[in-house]
């Protein structure tokens, strides 16, 4: 092998290479265990009972810290808004507007889908690449169960049932926080604060922040699962893996909500 072939393998742009091709791999990989989740849902009968014990460490065991994260975001909205409008028009106008829009078109489904990744999506990665690194998913093939089917798809389902429903209580818990903010600080009547509400909002804009859920349910969970059951190397290879689930997941949910936003103007949501 001459120097420029040796070179091209271990310089930098064998480095490269190989990075590519792995991420190629990691890739059709995860497009696998989307379609054999897809398949197993069409052909075999959903395994309910673990659906449920799912939905209740994604749903119950999340629904204090999303409520907590966007109430207190709807209360920050509401002092923004009441102080910028103070500044231009001399008294608090549309808060009840700005923050029902803001958490029912935005903010609720993003803040929700990021805290549940950070919680539970770890927790999910972590828990199913313990399974991988000592080879409790191997047994189950040899027990003739599909880990897909026993450990992805209830996880799968279980997202894609809570977060909608988190999401609707993010928007209230948002708006009440911006309610509290504006009676009590900025002396908003009760009466103008939903007035401002129900006279602008329309049921496509709650859609349009709902249908995004559904999304980012997908999105986490099947991050978290393909993260967890491709874990190797032992205890450090769990803490790799449940790290890289959440910045995956986040990041993937910031991204898509920018071309889900996209479609849904498109199509009139909005």
């Amino acid at each position: 092998m001459g120097l420029n072939e040796s070179w091209l393998e271990t310089g930098p742009v064998g480095d490269f290479g190989r990075e590519v091709l792995g991420a190629a791999e990691s890739v059709g990989r995860f497009a696998f265990l989307v379609r054999s989740t897809f398949a197993w849902m069409l052909r075999a009968p959903i395994e309910w009972r673990q659906v449920l014990i799912q939905m209740m460490r994604i749903g119950v065991e999340s629904l204090p810290v999303t409520t907590m994260t966007t109430f207190f975001t709807g209360m920050v909205l509401a002092l923004q808004t009441g102080a910028s409008s103070k500044h231009f028009f001399n008294e608090p106008l549309f808060v009840g507007t700005v923050v029902s829009f803001a958490m029912v078109m935005e903010l609720a489904p993003v803040m929700t889908a990021l805290v549940v990744s950070g919680r539970a999506g770890a927790a999910i990665a972590a828990e199913l690449g313990t399974m991988k690194v000592t080879e409790q998913i191997d047994a189950l093939y040899t027990l003739g169960t599909d880990p897909v089917r026993y450990l992805v798809i209830p996880r799968v389902m279980a997202f894609i049932l809570v977060l909608p429903v988190l999401t609707i209580i993010a928007d209230f818990s948002g708006t009440f926080g911006g309610w509290v903010v504006a009676y009590v600080k900025l002396g908003i009547p009760t009466s103008v604060y939903t007035a401002d509400i129900f006279d602008n909002m329309e049921i496509r804009h709650f859609m349009h922040g709902f249908l995004k859920t559904f999304v980012f349910a997908a999105i986490i969970s099947f991050i978290s699962c393909f993260k967890g059951i491709t874990t190797t190397g032992g205890a450090e290879g769990v803490g790799k893996s449940t790290t890289a689930a959440v910045v995956l997941s986040m990041a993937s949910v910031l991204i898509m909500d920018y071309f889900v936003t996209a479609i849904l103007s498109a199509l009139g949501i909005t």
